[in-house]
């Protein structure tokens, strides 16, 4: 009932205001509504009030965060990228300022009087192609920019290059490294993946024996990354802030990113004064109700620190010993010797020589 008359209320008021309107329509027609109204002098002076004090607001608070925009960058793509932000934004804020002022002095200085009449221009070409070709230019500067980055990002790594595979799944993340005896990923097929062979590892190819898996993704200081991106379900996608590394983990298709990490983590700590800070990779692409808890520890090791890590690590054929029947069986023995297995168990060879 409250509800009822409420609108009823609002209705009336509704049908008020129109009629005002209406009246004062009428009353402009027919001209009886000379004089200048005061309200659009204090219309106007508010309009430029707001202007200045919103301007001064503005760039007093943008001063004062600046530090809190972005966080510490920690790889050499993260600087480029920063770099392309600032510039982007710099554009920006001139080309938000000078429209801001033009905006609102316009709506002061020509605000209504009874003794001005509009001025009409049916078209200026020159003042056109300004305002076509001049944000054109610079837009176009700013993707070429941004193209060249990205280019870099997706262009074939260097045979240096560290490879990691990252694989999302709901609501986990999980890493796969070469093993340090060859320093190569081995094969995947999808039609492999089970409760315990989460890659899918082909284990036709010698590549995967010593292949590893990891809870945690490390990552060696001055080195350049490649991280191989897979999706297992659902749309995920890798996000490591402080390396300014983004990328969809879509299923079906692979996607990478290559990056150099600057700084490990014990300088981070000491940089940013925390002695608890870790780096992190998280989920940026909302992949269900569990989508919060995708969170991966990140460490940035130096490099020796980093290849003993990797030598400590045992192969996932190791602690799958199970998954031996799906090698051949003329690779067993090597298999094993590979990914670190005692060979009491692998099968004698003999060899029989015919006269």
């Amino acid at each position: 009932m409250n509800m009822i008359i409420g609108l009823g209320v609002v209705l009336v008021i509704g049908i008020l205001f129109m009629i005002f309107r209406i009246g004062n329509l009428v009353e402009v027609a027919k001209d009886k509504k000379e004089e200048e109204h005061p309200w659009n002098n204090i219309n106007a002076i508010l309009f430029m009030l707001f202007m200045v004090v919103g301007l001064i607001g503005f760039f007093w608070y943008s001063y004062k965060h600046m530090g809190t925009y972005e966080p510490p960058v920690a790889s050499i793509h993260g600087e480029v990228t920063d770099n392309l932000f600032w510039i982007t934004m710099w554009v920006t804020v001139v080309a938000f300022t000078i429209i801001f002022i033009a905006m609102f002095w316009f709506t002061y200085a020509y605000r209504y009087k009874k003794d001005r009449k509009a001025a009409f221009f049916a078209d200026n070409h020159y003042l056109e192609i300004t305002w076509t070709i001049v944000p054109a230019i610079v837009l176009a500067l700013l993707i070429f920019k941004g193209l060249r980055a990205w280019n870099d990002i997706t262009s074939p790594a260097s045979k240096e290059a560290v490879v990691i595979e990252v694989i999302g799944q709901q609501f986990a993340w999980t890493a796969r490294y070469p093993g340090v005896k060859d320093k190569e990923l081995g094969h995947h097929n999808y039609k492999l993946i089970d409760a315990s062979n989460e890659f899918g590892l082909d284990l036709t190819d010698k590549n995967s024996y010593d292949d590893f898996k990891s809870l945690t993704l490390h990552l060696p200081k001055g080195k350049e990354v490649l991280l191989k991106i897979r999706a297992k379900d659902v749309l995920h996608s890798v996000y490591l802030p402080h390396f300014r590394v983004k990328m969809d983990a879509v299923p079906g298709v692979a996607t990478h990113f290559k990056f150099t990490p600057t700084k490990t983590t014990e300088e981070m700590r000491a940089e940013t004064g925390n002695p608890n800070f870790n780096y992190e990779m998280a989920c940026a692409e909302v992949c269900g109700k569990g989508h919060f808890s995708m969170r991966f520890p990140v460490i940035v090791d130096e490099p020796e620190d980093y290849e003993k890590w990797m030598a400590s690590q045992d192969s996932w054929l190791k602690q799958n010993p199970d998954y031996l029947k799906y090698v051949p069986a003329n690779l067993k023995e090597a298999a094993m010797i590979k990914a670190g297995m005692p060979l009491n168990n692998a099968p004698v060879q003999t060899t029989v020589t015919l006269k």
